[in-house]
């Protein structure tokens, strides 16, 4: 029951502390009592407190007060006047009501006057005061205490359940797709707090369904759906409140499944062959995006080329890193520090190499493997300038503390072991050190270089190029720049006369130490300048890629269009290209990722990727040919005179290739049959060696020469040793023809002369496609004691002036390769006529004019050797004349052109000592102090047979 302001008769009756008034009775709380002595004043205003905060749960009647209603009179313990009589409560229709529980003590209590809803309201505030009994028993003189403001909330009960605002709800989506949202669904509670209000949970119902919601109510699918599999699926959802109370009634949802056509790229082929030497090939001439007639907004299309099993990641050309500088055009005189193994560089032949792809030459360090390079290799005159270049391959270094792996170290040889110079790899860093020699300031210069990048550990072939601009030190990496990020100084290093040692793969400390772990090839040092950035993107450029609009050829391939036309078109353009003569065979992997944007999405349709690959066919293999006389015979005179003699002038270099279905390159051999489908191509070499067999060269006697002028205008190169000969450098077949026929041997003691043999061979791609093997003898032609009948039909063809004719055209040279095959195959018929003809028509002009023409012969010299230099090309090929001869003329006649050589051989010294290699006859350790008695000898014997003997070396043979 619930009581008003006043109404006590409800309450407990509990008996008075005072004793009855005799005059009257207490109305506060309907006891009657007697009424005190008129005398007794009431003084004091009942006291309170100024605020209290009420908590009460709806449909209860208790409120719970803080602090607890009480009112104190200082009256007390006088009766009436100290005593509380009631509580009142002023305000708007506040549905409660204050009792006095104990009018002595002023004890209260706050009670619920009528039901209270917290959906109707929430909160109350009101004000309350407190009356004591007055004066006397009828109340007369009360006094009320001051006001105070009481606020009361109201707490909820979670008494209802949520509501699904639909009972039904519908969707619909396309098959094959991933939906964020399909529909969302939506319920609602009546409680008025927070907790039971708010909807926190939804759920669905069914089990089994490819379905998922979250707390907002959204619904998802979880797997792309096939209508071919099922059309619509039926679900049941319901909801829960805060209070985790569940909605009396689950709401139900239907979703349709469409079906449409399916995004993606169609018209393109998995596989694409690709024939080497056919240029640009389109890869999706015919490729076009479905994308549905979705409102897009825009598309992107990432085409990658996969080439990182081939080599250094592409295929390159795999020439010597010599001749790649050259390619591009780089200043010469930088020093391979990792060549292949060789006589003349057998440092690296203890490291292990893998030439396996392509002979694209790649050193594998393990952790154990150094080599030092020899003092007469190591660059000696580095200076503020020098650039250090090198192809590496790296991965993350074992175990927890990772120590220095040194890729080139330059140290003390002996004793203090300090490290002039390094490049080596730390933590995925690469460091480059440089401790320039005290000079005259003794201060602090960097000394480290630090850079941090990923490309040092990720296990792929990247070019590392530093220019070295002292102080400044800069890193190229894949032809990009990058700063150090970290640049440490220290002390000069004092000047000693220590010797240095450079290794590679490790560092010199008296033993090898911090070993590399990886792969390197090409690692070269260039002395006195650094390379340009032109040449580092033409030395790590790759020869194949992807190519669109003739632009420049890449890996990567990116297509974006804000229309799916536009992108189609852009896309039948892209192809791959490989400018390789000779390309690697083998698979290449293409993968093809879609993006598509819509209006106010991220992503609206999902593209699958496109995986393909490019067959690289395998080219047709060149098979290069040395051809010319296997044996050259010559007087002694001639291999002792200035130029000694040419073994290879009637070379010649041929390259073919096979064509199984093709007979329009058919070339006429000296063969009766021509091979069906041989055609003969034109392509560069970049190496012949000329190598002695049998014992070396004897420098005091002996020489093989080639002067300097015999390379101008070509980008060859050459060495010199005992062993032989080597002519390197990429550069056409025509001009190593004519390099080689200008190689001579030189004999200046020839009387021990049995015979000196040599072999030739020339390569293409670095060693990758090789020649025969052709092999020349030199020997001594030992003549009889002259007599004065001549018989000038045994006069040797080497011997006659040489006949040029217009028709003796060499039809096997690589130059000639454009001539048409009728025409060639005429020629060489018209040639072997011709010889016959020109044998009768010698045999009889050398009877008559035989005499002459010995006297002749050093009026021809000069002009024959000025014509040799100026074309070589145009000399008579007599390989198939036999013409016997002679050469003895009257004794007077040797006499004299002996005198004539004597006064030749002082003017063509000079011309002598051009020579490549230093191996000339001036430039020879020969001496007559050196020689032994039986040399002397020897020599003496020589001069007197000077005067019976010609010297024939510029004749034409």
């Amino acid at each position: 029951m619930l009581l008003s302001a006043g109404d006590t008769s409800a309450l407990p009756r509990r008996p008075s502390p005072f004793p009855p008034h005799p005059f009257a009775t207490n109305d506060v709380n309907g006891v009657s009592s007697p009424v005190p002595p008129l005398s007794a004043v009431n003084k004091h205003k009942p006291w309170i407190e100024t605020s209290y905060h009420g908590v009460i749960t709806e449909n209860m009647d208790t409120v719970l007060l803080d602090p607890p209603l009480v009112a104190l009179d200082k009256d007390a313990p006088v009766p009436y006047a100290g005593e509380i009589c009631a509580f009142k409560i002023y305000g708007q229709d506040a549905p409660f009501e204050a009792v006095v529980l104990n009018r002595t003590s002023g004890e209260g209590v706050l009670r619920a006057s009528s039901p209270v809803d917290c959906e109707s309201q929430k909160e109350y505030t009101f004000i309350i005061q407190a009356y004591d009994c007055g004066a006397g028993p009828g109340g007369a003189d009360w006094k009320k205490s001051h006001k105070a403001v009481v606020h009361i909330q109201v707490n909820d009960v979670n008494e209802f359940s949520p509501v699904f605002r639909e009972p039904l709800y519908k969707a619909s989506l396309t098959e094959g797709k991933i939906y964020d949202s399909i529909l969302q669904v939506e319920a609602w509670d009546q409680d008025c707090s927070p907790q039971y209000s708010q909807i926190c949970n939804y759920e669905i119902v069914t089990a089994g369904t490819p379905f998922a919601i979250d707390r907002n109510g959204n619904i998802r699918n979880t797997e792309r759906l096939s209508f071919e599999k099922q059309q619509s699926y039926q679900i049941t959802v319901t909801a829960f409140d805060c209070g985790q109370k569940r909605a009396k009634k689950d709401a139900a949802v239907h979703i349709d499944v469409k079906p449409v056509c399916k995004p993606g790229w169609q018209g393109w082929n998995k596989r694409v062959d690709y024939e080497p030497g056919t240029g640009s090939r389109p890869l999706f001439p015919k490729m076009r995006l479905e994308t549905c007639e979705g409102p897009l907004s825009g598309v992107k299309v990432l085409v990658e080329l996969q080439t990182s099993h081939i080599g250094k990641g592409c295929d390159r050309e795999t020439y010597s890193e010599k001749s790649l500088q050259k390619l591009c055009g780089a200043a010469s005189g930088s020093t391979d520090l990792l060549p292949a193994p060789s006589p003349s560089a057998n440092w690296t032949a203890s490291l292990l190499s893998d030439s396996g792809r392509d002979n694209d030459l790649i050193y594998r360090f393990a952790g154990r493997q150094a080599a030092n390079v020899p003092d007469h290799v190591v660059p000696q005159n580095l200076t503020d300038q020098f650039t250090v270049a090198t192809w590496m391959k790296h991965g993350p270094s074992p175990g927890l503390r990772a120590e220095k792996e040194t890729i080139l170290c330059n140290s003390d040889k002996t004793e203090m072991n300090r490290h002039h110079y390094s490049l080596y790899v730390h933590n995925c860093r690469l460091v480059f050190l440089l401790r320039r020699d005290f000079i005259q300031v003794d201060a602090f210069r960097p000394a480290e270089f630090h850079w941090k990048l990923e490309q040092i550990c990720d296990k792929e072939w990247h070019y590392y190029v530093i220019n070295v601009e002292f102080p400044a030190v800069t890193l190229f990496v894949d032809g990009v720049t990058y700063e150090p990020y970290l640049v440490t100084d220290d002390w000069p290093i004092h000047t000693s006369k220590i010797d240095t040692q450079l290794t590679v793969g490790a560092c010199w400390q008296g033993q090898f130490t911090q070993y590399f772990r990886g792969s390197l090839s090409g690692l070269t040092i260039r002395p006195g300048r650094i390379e340009t950035q032109k040449v580092i993107s033409c030395l790590q450029a790759c020869k194949e890629g992807l190519d669109i609009n003739s632009l420049e050829t890449q890996s990567v391939l990116v297509v974006e269009g804000e229309d799916v036309d536009s992108v189609n078109t852009a896309m039948t353009k892209v192809s791959y290209i490989n400018s390789r003569q000779f390309p690697t065979p083998g698979l290449r992997r293409l993968r093809i990722t879609t993006s598509v944007q819509c209006f106010g999405e991220d992503s609206c349709l999902s593209i699958p990727d496109m995986k393909a690959v490019v067959m690289v066919l395998q080219p047709s293999e060149p098979r290069i040919t040395i051809t010319g006389s296997n044996r050259l015979v010559r007087p002694a005179g001639d291999l002792r005179a200035p130029l000694g003699v040419a073994p290879f002038k009637e070379l010649h270099i041929t390259s073919t290739i096979m064509k199984g279905d093709s007979f329009s390159g058919r070339e006429c051999f000296p063969a009766t049959v021509t091979p069906a489908g041989i055609m003969e191509t034109m392509h560069n070499l970049d190496y012949c060696d000329v190598l002695v067999i049998g014992e070396e060269l004897n420098p005091r006697k002996e020489s093989l020469e080639l002067r300097h002028s015999a390379l101008l205008g070509k980008h060859l190169d050459a060495t010199n040793s005992t062993s032989g000969i080597s002519i390197y450098g990429v550069d056409s077949i025509s001009h190593y023809e004519q390099a080689l026929r200008q190689v001579r041997y030189r004999n200046w003691r020839p009387a021990s002369l049995s015979e000196r043999r040599f072999r030739l061979t020339c390569s293409e791609l670095n060693g990758r496609y090789t020649s025969n093997e052709f092999n020349i003898e030199v020997s001594l032609l030992h003549q009889s004691a002259p007599v004065e009948h001549v018989n000038h039909m045994a006069a040797n063809p080497q011997y006659m002036r040489p006949v040029h004719h217009p028709l003796m055209i060499h039809t096997f040279n690589s130059h000639m390769s454009g001539t048409s095959n009728a025409s060639k195959c005429h020629e060489t018929v018209s040639t072997a006529t011709v010889v016959i003809v020109v044998c009768i028509a010698a045999l009889v002009v050398i009877v008559v004019i035989g005499v002459y023409r010995i006297h002749a012969t050093h009026q021809e010299e000069t002009r024959d050797d000025d014509d040799e230099a100026k074309e070589p090309e145009e000399d008579w090929d007599n390989s198939a004349l036999s013409i016997t001869v002679n050469p003895m003329e009257n004794l007077k006649g040797l006499q004299a052109l002996s005198k004539v050589v004597k006064e030749g051989r002082t003017e063509e010294e000079e011309e002598d000592e051009e020579q490549v290699g230093g191996m000339s006859s001036a430039e020879s350790d020969y001496s007559d102090d050196e020689v032994e008695e039986e040399d002397r000898m020897e020599v003496k014997e020589r001069n007197r047979e000077g005067k019976l003997e010609w010297d024939s070396s510029s004749m034409k043979y």
